[in-house]
């Protein structure tokens, strides 16, 4: 077990381990760190707790001191220098007449480094504008693409819901999404209806799907026999999955019934999750899958 702290440098950004060395830290301190990328300020969001040795990625770097009133206005101060630094940027980008999406400016604490983010439709030949950037700035330059996920992390915005986005606020990872997911949630496979501000299918359909997985289990599927408990053959027309209530159609010679019922009221064959074999062969499908084709590693914090 080691004793370690998590720090994290951005909000809703991944959670990194360091060595308390010693120091009285709690969540919130800020503190002065090393990375791969070089003098860092970070935030505790983990105060000191002991890990698994297999968790933690060696060499284990120590907290280099507790922030100070000076660190906090250096931070400050970089906050308002990667403003004119965007600004700077995006003319020179302008001047250089390439096919990028500025979105973000950041200084390393220590100015040994100013990163710039962007988003492109493909490979960008950005030599020129590096040694244009070195030549004003006088300090090492990167140039990050990142995916349209990772931009709508970093600009934020409302969801469909009316509440922050969630990668924003609280997600430090991008979770895989797929249409089953959608489809286990009787949801409309209209693209538009289950993607997010990104474009890519919506985050909230992972933190839902354990629940539905579990509730549909209990459940039988459209066009599936059942019986009732008051000794009705019949066939499954619709299921209200949150309700657990399941409508059939009761042919009783000529005439045909709809009836709902609880699930504990029908005896059926248990569900068994099958795979629809003509999934590849529907366009609107497709679409879909296009959509998941997203760039699920976030490339944010990667050095």
């Amino acid at each position: 077990m080691r004793n370690v702290i998590g720090v994290r440098f951005r909000t809703a950004g991944k959670i990194y381990y360091f060595d308390p060395h010693n120091l009285e830290l709690k969540r919130n301190d800020h503190v002065i760190v090393e990375t791969a990328r070089g003098i860092e300020y970070g935030t505790v969001v983990l105060p000191p707790t002991d890990v698994e040795d297999e968790k933690v990625v060696q060499p284990l770097k120590k907290v280099i001191r507790k922030a100070t009133d000076k660190d906090d206005e250096t931070e400050a101060a970089n906050r308002l220098k990667e403003k004119d630094a965007y600004k700077i940027c995006q003319e020179k980008i302008i001047k250089h007449g390439l096919e990028m999406k500025l979105i973000n400016a950041e200084y390393t604490f220590d100015n040994n480094k100013v990163l710039f983010y962007f988003t492109a439709d493909g490979r960008i030949d950005f030599r020129e504008l590096v040694k244009d950037l070195a030549s004003v700035f006088k300090t090492r330059i990167e140039l990050r693409q990142i995916g349209v996920r990772d931009e709508t992390k970093i600009l934020g915005g409302i969801g469909f819901c009316g509440r922050p986005l969630c990668c924003n606020t609280y997600l430090s990872d991008f979770a895989p999404v797929s249409i089953k997911m959608a489809k286990e949630q009787n949801l409309s496979l209209n693209p538009t209806k289950i993607s997010g501000i990104c474009g890519r299918l919506m985050c909230c359909l992972k933190n839902e799907e354990d629940t539905y997985e579990y509730l549909n289990s209990k459940l039988p599927g459209i066009g599936d026999r059942v019986t009732t408990n008051d000794g009705y053959k019949a066939e499954v027309a619709e299921v209200n999955v949150l309700r657990q209530l399941v409508k059939v159609i009761i042919n009783d010679g000529d005439e045909k019934e709809i009836k709902e019922y609880k699930v504990s009221d029908l005896k059926f064959r248990p569900r068994h999750k099958k795979e629809k074999q003509n999934d590849d062969n529907n366009a609107e499908l497709k679409e879909l899958e296009r959509l998941e084709k997203s760039d699920g590693k976030s490339k944010l914090d990667d050095d």
